[in-house]
């Protein structure tokens, strides 16, 4: 939920039908009407309506940690940096952007005319004191690591500093020092993601929950501000007049709905009450795709993003490697895309989409080998003194409410028990209390995805560097981190790249993770709405979408 470094995949501008939602379809209707505000184009309402599908699990940047609410901040918040319509960063909130020569100190100097939306000055001050807040030990922030590329960031995060040693540090209301750990030569558009957004510090050390409901608390400094959020209903964005790039920006409203059900989802479209069905925000329901598919509407486009199933490495009998590889290589990845999910996405049998390393659309081990699978379960249950998989704790896969996750379980379970012989329960939850019991612990096997956050492998990698944060494995291997905190180091990008492939081979030896697919986005847009942009990432901006 957001980086720049590859080649193949960097932008996809999308000329769009009135906004996302997240993987669902329909037909194209007009959702233009006749009451059109300033800023549109001619009479037509510039308001788009979209489906976010669920509850964010947090609007306050620092907190945030999933696509949902990625969704929403990238509209109502703006960091140093944003990712422009080519999938570059460009300036944002700072004017100037100045470099030392060994790349490891940045200085950026703010617009003179940033505004939070109650009328407070955006100051430099307020970027040292959100980052810092991140950084704060006391703090559970999941995307605290994001940071660690600032100078002492994860050594105050594990407190073995103080948040004040760290490289961030306001030189004036306008100039703020960034000091780097290493030449981070994406550092620019990491300063473009939501966990180095500013927070308006005056508000938020007064009112610690300044960011749980709309409201006068609730300031943003992005192109849209927030003024209705109906938990677990809707959040209505309505165009931010104080914004630095006001003129840029076309919509006057942005409805962002919340229905967690694909086939009703797609209903609202094709009733003209929403203007965009599926990927990013929402989903299509399975069925419909081969209909949707033949009549044209549908469209579907890679993303760099994993599907994939976690094991909680603390938990037998997934503390047991061969155990979590005989599970791996038991999945008929193939059949899931198939039969399945039918939106285009490649089965993965490694970590890092083929984007980024293209070997991976072949992977570290081959698809549905039952027969190594069987292997390997055999080895596990002798390493475990388990003298047969009725020894087996009862184990159960989770995953969050949808419906394609649950049809992908259920394949998966039967899977599991046909060449396997364990039997595997399946519980699922809504995705607020569903992430939550991940990185809780709470879990054995569990369904997650993840979207690059910047373009680069160390993205994907990073995650299983250290135990917490985004790593709800438990899982870590000295090995492993020595290899990624070399490509932290290394200048030549064919050495580092070998580094970072060194580190995925120990991955997917281990497996702490099992991939299921690649991503895609599948969708249906309303043919009048124009200029949405979605990156390679799958981060979604209207910033410049308009209705024609």
């Amino acid at each position: 939920m957001r980086k720049s470094k590859w080649s193949l995949l960097l932008t996809l501008t999308l000329v769009l039908s009135m906004v996302l939602a997240a993987c669902s379809g329909g037909d194209d209707k007009d959702k233009a009407g006749d009451d059109g505000k300033s800023g549109g184009s001619g009479d037509v309402a510039q308001e788009l309506n979209v489906n976010i599908n669920t509850e964010p699990f947090s609007l306050n940047p620092g907190l945030a940690n999933d696509t949902t609410s990625s969704a929403v901040l990238l509209q109502t918040f703006e960091g140093l940096t944003r990712i422009n319509q080519d999938g570059e960063p460009e300036p944002a909130m700072a004017k100037e952007i100045k470099k030392s020569d060994d790349l490891t100190t940045y200085t950026f100097t703010l617009r003179d005319d940033v505004k939070w939306t109650n009328g407070d000055p955006v100051t430099a001050q307020d970027f040292e004191w959100a980052w810092k807040w991140v950084l704060d030990p006391k703090t559970d922030a999941q995307y605290a690591y994001q940071l660690f590329y600032v100078k002492n960031a994860e050594k105050a995060k594990n407190g073995d500093v103080s948040v004040d040693e760290v490289g961030v540090k306001a030189l004036d209301e306008k100039t703020l020092e960034v000091t780097l750990e290493n030449p981070t030569p994406y550092f620019e558009e990491l300063t473009a993601f939501y966990t180095y957004f500013p927070v308006n510090s005056k508000i938020a050390k007064e009112n610690p929950d300044w960011y749980q409901d709309a409201g006068e608390l609730y300031t943003s400094n992005g192109p849209f501000k927030m003024t209705t959020w109906e938990h677990s209903d809707k959040i209505i964005l309505e165009k931010n007049e104080d914004y630095w790039d006001a003129g840029a920006v076309k919509l006057n409203k942005i409805t962002m709905i919340m229905v967690n059900d694909p086939n009703t989802e797609l209903n609202m479209y094709k009733n003209g009450e929403l203007d965009w069905a599926g990927s990013p925000t929402g989903n299509i329901p399975l069925e419909a795709i081969p209909t949707l598919k033949k009549e044209g509407d549908l469209q579907i486009k890679p993303i760099a993003g994993t599907y994939w199933y976690k094991f909680n490495t603390e938990k037998e009998p997934f503390n047991n490697a061969n155990i979590r590889k005989a599970f791996a290589y038991s999945i008929n990845r193939q059949a899931i895309v198939e039969q399945i999910t039918k939106g285009g996405q490649v089965p993965a049998m490694g970590a890092v989409p083929p984007t980024m390393f293209p070997e991976n659309e072949k992977g570290y081990f081959k698809d549905n080998d039952v027969e190594t699978a069987k292997e390997l379960l055999e080895k596990g249950m002798e390493e475990l003194g388990y003298d047969s998989v009725e020894d087996f704790p009862e184990i159960t896969l989770s995953y969050n409410t949808s419906e394609a996750h649950a049809k992908i379980a259920q394949a998966i379970q039967d899977m599991w028990k046909n060449n396997l012989g364990i039997d595997v329960s399946l519980e699922n939850a809504e995705w607020a209390v569903y992430i939550e019991k991940l990185h809780a612990g709470d879990y054995q096997i569990g369904r997650l995805g993840w979207l690059g956050d910047f373009n680069d492998p160390i993205n994907f990698l990073e995650l299983y560097k250290e135990k917490g944060g985004n790593n709800d494995t438990r899982w870590t291997n000295e090995d492993y981190k020595e290899l990624l905190n070399k490509s932290a180091k290394e200048t030549d990008a064919e050495k580092r790249e070998e580094l970072l492939k060194q580190a995925e081979q120990i991955l997917m030896d281990e497996m702490p993770v099992s991939p299921i697919y690649f991503y895609t986005n599948v969708y249906v847009k309303n043919d009048k709405v124009k200029d949405v942009v979605i990156s390679g990432l799958g981060d979604v901006q209207y910033k410049w979408a308009h209705i024609e």
